[in-house]
């Protein structure tokens, strides 16, 4: 069963678990005692502290190991904002950072501190002039992930370092997802990074915090790992992270099979918006990781499309809300502005076959249309009118639900406005414009409001508008995606009694 999920956690290598399975018998035992056995546990542990360090690019004295990686970039955020607290409590980040980072920041925010975010373009890549402009003299830190954990757009690292040096403020960077692929270049301060996205074992992190950088380890701590990490260290878990990451980089073959995946993966860049309608491709098409790619397919449901994904024998992973125990769709898509609903990010591990690749892409054609069947969707995906139920409004001018249909009822036109721009009540101008149709789409999860918004945008006149009532709050962000892509106006977005209101206006 192909597995193209390493995004999330990568299969163990094999120098890994050689390593593991040797160091369970040799490094068991306390590395700070002086015996035999505490010895033999130290020396393991400073031969891993000294590659992961090579392949990083630092010294060893300024590597720690931590629980996890989202361990290693709280506790790298937190000592570098308590030891510039003199400085300023600002901090600066991406839109798109990993979660992780933005606990950390509402953390930050709800002791005191300010925080900015830094807007991303449609591929999800931020501004390293957007960074310049925020970074002010109260900056304490600034946050910066190598590569997108989602769309694998690789971020501009170096750049932004420089102008972090130029204006005396530490770069934390993410690395995470880019760490197996090559060391991070530049001046960054402090870098975080997890092993099980490499192939080494969960549960052990890494944090480097260079020489120079100011840093004051928060919370109750001992003497191991210089007082930033403490407690007792999984060394049979670090050692095999160690070698599986030293192995990466000892070769030329990382770089070869790097080089043969993103050709992989331009291949399901290219064919997917070819053999399945209505598809968008997220993600930086030129800067970006070279095993992973995103896209999500309008009017599927995610959850829906992955578990059949599933069966037919594929594991992939999604950001659509429906796949969220949150309800809620990714924050990296959102800050992107692309659509949500149906979802796939394939990340291709070590070793993928093309032959994997190919009957990934024979399958995706009748697996997102059978998804699309089910939720009434015409074929191919395109808006008919056919087969709408008849609707009806209320008394009091409300929609109500003629039974099994889409709910609408005719309703005054809306002031037009820029693309994405709130609509305040009352800004009506009916004598002006067509008449438009508002759809019921409450209680209803997306893609269900988009579907009954691209039927009923056919049953007004060109310069009609159709007001989407829905209280998901996918909608807001796949409503204008889907307008932006069927080439219709987003008008804006107004407040409802329950939800909001979706104003789209036809333009053809």
């Amino acid at each position: 069963m192909p597995y193209f999920d390493a995004a999330s956690a990568a299969p163990l290598h094999p120098v890994a678990r050689e390593a593991l399975l040797a160091s369970l018998d040799e490094g068991w035992a306390d590395p700070a005692r002086l015996y035999r056995e505490g010895r033999r546990a130290r020396l393991l542990l400073d031969a891993a502290r000294e590659a992961a360090a090579e392949a990083v690019g630092c010294r060893p004295d300024e590597v720690v190991f931590t629980p996890s990686g989202t361990q290693a970039v709280h506790s790298g955020v937190a000592g570098a904002l308590a030891a510039r607290r003199r400085a300023g409590r600002r901090l600066l980040y991406s839109a798109v950072e990993h979660s992780s980072v933005l606990h950390a920041a509402e953390v930050h925010a709800a002791a005191g501190g300010s925080c900015t975010e830094l807007a991303v373009d449609r591929g999800g890549r931020v501004a390293a002039g957007d960074v310049a402009a925020a970074l002010s003299p109260d900056t304490a830190l600034v946050c910066l992930q190598s590569a997108n954990h989602e769309v694998g757009t690789e971020q501009p690292v170096e750049e932004v370092a420089a102008l972090c040096q130029e204006a005396g403020v530490p770069l934390l960077v993410d690395a995470a997802q880019s760490l197996p692929w090559g060391p991070v270049p530049g001046g960054w301060s402090l870098l975080a990074a997890s092993a099980h996205k490499w192939g080494g074992p969960a549960g052990v992190g890494l944090l480097a915090v260079r020489k120079g950088t100011r840093f004051a380890p928060q919370g109750p701590r001992d003497e191991r790992e210089s007082g930033r990490s403490p407690g007792f260290e999984n060394i049979p878990a670090i050692v095999a992270a160690a070698a599986s990451l030293r192995a990466l980089r000892a070769g030329p073959e990382t770089a070869a099979e790097a080089a043969r995946l993103r050709k992989l993966v331009d291949r399901i860049r290219t064919r997917v918006p070819e053999l399945v309608p209505d598809v968008e491709v997220a993600g930086d098409p030129v800067h970006r990781l070279p095993h992973l790619v995103t896209f999500s397919c309008l009017y599927v449901d995610g959850e829906a499309l992955l578990h059949e994904l599933d069966r037919a024998g594929f594991s992939v992973s999604s950001g659509s809300s429906c796949t969220s125990s949150t309800l809620t769709p990714s924050h990296v898509l959102r800050a992107m502005g692309v659509l949500s609903e149906g979802n796939v990010r394939v990340s291709l591990p070590y070793g993928t076959e093309g032959a994997e690749v190919e009957r990934f892409l024979e399958v995706l054609p009748a697996v997102v249309r059978s998804v699309r069947e089910r939720l009434g969707v015409p074929a191919a995906g395109r808006e008919t009118a056919a087969g709408r139920e008849p609707v009806a409004a209320t008394a009091g001018g409300g929609p109500e639900a003629a039974a099994g249909g889409p709910v609408a009822a005719p309703a005054a036109a809306e002031e037009p406005g820029e693309p994405g721009e709130s609509v305040e009540p009352g800004e009506s101008t009916a004598s002006a414009e067509p008449a438009g149709l508002v759809v019921d789409s409450l209680g209803k999860r997306c893609p269900l409001p988009v579907i009954e918004l691209a039927k009923a945008v056919l049953e007004v006149p060109v310069g009609g508008t159709v007001t989407v009532l829905a209280d998901d709050e996918a909608a807001r962000q796949d409503i204008p995606a889907w307008c932006a892509m069927r080439e219709q106006e987003y008008v804006g977005e107004r407040p409802a009694e329950r939800g909001a209101a979706y104003v789209v206006r036809r333009r053809a």
